[in-house]
């Protein structure tokens, strides 16, 4: 089966990596190159610089950190992409992890200086355990960073995955020359000071030029490399990288704009439009001619004056048209898709069509949740979203009593975003939030505070785990009289319990064997 022009054009992927890796500053420089922005912004704002793109959030602004993932979408070279900026700080990754769900490859950054960082580690293995085809881009090569050849190693050997450098560095820090292309013969030139930059073709690594351009050292040092790269290193396979078994490497300089463009070449090039998805009862392929598509992404107060709410679509199979009836199959729904949107992070713009890769915005009245999946009529789940238990957890306690409402408000729609899980305990009126990492409830307190206009404390909670508690209803009722200061309803209704220690949990375990005691909700 061929696929449509409009598909084939399609390439959805995410940016992952550590904290500080320079993944955002990359992502400004793809959008100048797509003609979306005049000037890319400045990770760490000041008062004479603008802000970056994708990082919309006061919060973001003000720390310099991506606290949320946006979504990018841009054309490039014939090429419509579809870009995922998410954040690195491993207290958001739940937000990561959804993300990758929703893309068919991955682009992930390495700190020159650095190397291989632990979070950077956690994000390979949920890139591996779902095969995503990821290309490698080592970046701040304009500092002193580690040998070549050393981390090339550690990227094989950490991360699990086979490499193929497509470019080769010439010196790095103050000294850094440019980046040669292996396959095609070429140096591009780095001279950071005029801001500069050239593309030499050379006759191969023994061109003489080199020599005059960078010195006996480093041009003898590079030689030894591209030897052992091209000599000693597997070739490149197109078959094991699409399975996620080898990863292209690139080299460059984000913030100086260096190494970028010819990274998004090879993203034209080399990452693949639209793949086959899994359901509960079968594959889709993104060639049919019906429409799919599931829902990765809820977002609260886009825009603060609307009080709106965005659910993050990714196209699967088929097309749309704007103003299309579409079946919600958890509620066995009709409901039509009015007003599609594309973004530039906050900004949005109403398309009329959208196509299989696609990942676009629709309003939610309130419909929606993180899982769901829409299609033309067909009923069936896509698979693969995960659910996160929290492992840290506070009771939400109003300063103005007056504002009651805006609290409530803020705590039922920030939590149906998924990062914070929002809990009512049985013994308590002061409602309970969990989270994954500890910033998210510097986030959750800003936002309720910037939002919706509601001051809370939050006092937190020690635990060892929570538990969703699953069984027949007596037994459960027992258990609930028995532990009721330990127990809550989750936003769904179900039972859990928050255990203080482990002797505790063990306890339970003991005395109601009837029940079992749950890691995650299952829905």
């Amino acid at each position: 089966m061929s696929i449509h022009p409009e598909i084939e054009k399609r390439r959805t992927f995410a940016i992952v990596s550590h904290p500080d890796a320079g993944k955002t500053t990359i992502t400004e420089k793809f959008l100048w190159y797509g003609n979306v922005i005049r000037e890319a912004g400045h990770v760490r704002a000041k008062a004479n610089r603008s802000y970056t793109v994708s990082d919309w959030m006061k919060i973001e602004q003000q720390r310099g950190i991506s606290v949320s993932s946006s979504v990018l979408n841009f054309p490039f070279e014939g090429c419509q992409f579809n870009l995922v900026d998410t954040p690195g700080h491993q207290d958001f990754c739940e937000d990561t992890y959804r993300a990758l769900t929703a893309v068919d490859a991955a682009l992930v950054l390495i700190d020159s200086v650095n190397g291989v960082e632990k979070q950077t580690i956690k994000l390979m293995e949920v890139c591996r355990m779902r095969h995503t085809p990821i290309i490698t881009f080592i970046n701040k090569m304009d500092l002193d960073g580690r040998n070549v050849l050393d981390l090339l190693d550690e990227i094989e050997n950490v991360l699990q995955i086979k490499v193929s450098p497509f470019t080769l560095p010439i010196g790095c820090g103050k000294l850094f020359k440019g980046v040669y292309s292996i396959a095609e013969n070429t140096f591009h030139t780095f001279n950071k000071e005029e801001g500069k930059q050239e593309i030499l073709k050379m006759t191969g690594a023994d061109d003489p030029r080199l020599l005059e351009i960078c010195g006996e050292n480093w041009t003898k040092e590079f030689r030894e490399q591209y030897d052992m790269v091209t000599g000693a290193m597997e070739p490149f396979d197109r078959d094991k990288y699409l399975k996620g078994e080898m990863c292209p490497v690139f080299f460059g300089s984000a913030v100086n704009n260096f190494g970028v463009r010819q990274l998004l070449n090879a993203f034209t090039k080399l990452a693949p439009p639209p793949m086959i998805r899994e359901t509960d009862i079968r594959f889709v392929d993104p060639n049919e001619p019906n429409f799919s598509a599931f829902i990765f992404k809820i977002q609260a107060n886009m825009d603060p004056k609307h009080r709106d709410r965005t659910a993050f679509l990714r196209i699967c199979s088929g097309s749309f048209t704007r103003g299309e009836k579409v079946f919600h199959c958890r509620s066995g729904r009709e409901i039509r898709l009015a007003a599609p949107t594309a973004f530039l992070a906050k900004d949005k713009e109403v398309i009329d069509h959208a196509w299989a890769g696609d990942i676009v915005g629709i309003n939610d009245p309130g419909l929606f949740h993180i899982g769901d999946t829409l299609t033309n009529g067909e009923k069936f789940n896509f698979t693969g979203i995960p659910d996160f238990a929290p492992e840290f957890f506070a009771r939400v306690t109003l300063l103005n009593p007056l504002k009651s409402k805006q609290m409530n408000k803020g705590l039922q729609e920030l939590s149906e975003e998924g990062a914070t899980q929002l809990y009512q305990p049985v013994k308590s009126p002061v409602p309970v939030i969990g989270v994954v990492g500890e910033l998210q409830f510097d986030v959750l307190q800003f936002r309720l505070s910037a939002e919706y206009g509601a001051e809370v404390a939050l006092d937190r909670m020690p635990s060892f785990g929570i538990r969703w508690v699953v069984g027949p209803e007596a037994d459960v009722e027992a258990f609930v009289s028995e532990y009721a200061l330990d127990c809550m309803q989750d936003k769904e209704g179900r039972t859990v319990c928050l255990f203080p220690n482990e002797y505790r949990l063990n306890l339970a375990v003991k005395n109601y064997e009837k029940l079992q005691f749950e890691l995650t909700s299952n829905r």
